[in-house]
């Protein structure tokens, strides 16, 4: 069995993956508990990707859910591009295509078959210049879990404000 040339960039170095975080759905980690996570590909005419460049996107109310063996990401709200194409605009809040392995689109149904479950997205970022989304796989929180996580906050935001204003005390 022949193996496949590994080729390296001029200067000799790895290539790294570039990161560049696009939009958080902060909202999501206090609404939810999650469980998993996985990043999907996602499928976009050219004028949303000028709009996401812009950083006029929204996830707060996206969701994905699946659809004929395929998983779809809804409400994700992209704003027109405004120097895009007047004649055929898009919907900002169509569905949009994920772009996963067949098995980990089964894994991830599977999962939410299970009562409570649903898949979120949790940040939408580009990765070596394309779009990724990271879907999480949650559970809603009740009102007491909610309460609890605020009031967890609240401790470690005091014990840090005591820490430092002792270290300050003391001449740090």
């Amino acid at each position: 069995m022949a193996q496949a040339a590994k080729t390296k960039p001029a200067d000799g170095k790895p290539k790294r993956d570039t990161v560049q975080v696009i939009a958080v759905n902060t909202k999501v980690y206090h609404d939810y508990l999650i469980r998993d996570t996985v990043e999907a590909g996602l499928v976009l005419t050219g004028t949303e990707i000028k709009s996401i460049r812009a950083g006029k996107v929204n996830l707060r109310e996206a969701y994905a859910k699946a659809e004929g063996g395929e998983l779809w990401l809804n409400n994700m709200h992209i704003a027109p591009y405004e120097a895009g194409d007047r004649w055929s605009p898009q919907n900002p809040t169509r569905k949009r295509k994920l772009l996963l392995h067949h098995a980990e689109i089964d894994k991830l149904v599977g999962k939410t078959k299970e009562t409570g479950l649903t898949l979120i997205p949790l940040e939408l970022y580009f990765k070596d210049g394309k779009v990724k989304v990271e879907i999480g796989l949650a559970r809603g929180k009740k009102t007491y879990d909610k309460r609890q996580t605020l009031i967890e906050r609240q401790g470690k935001r005091e014990a840090e404000r005591a820490m430092a204003s002792a270290f300050k005390r003391n001449g740090g």
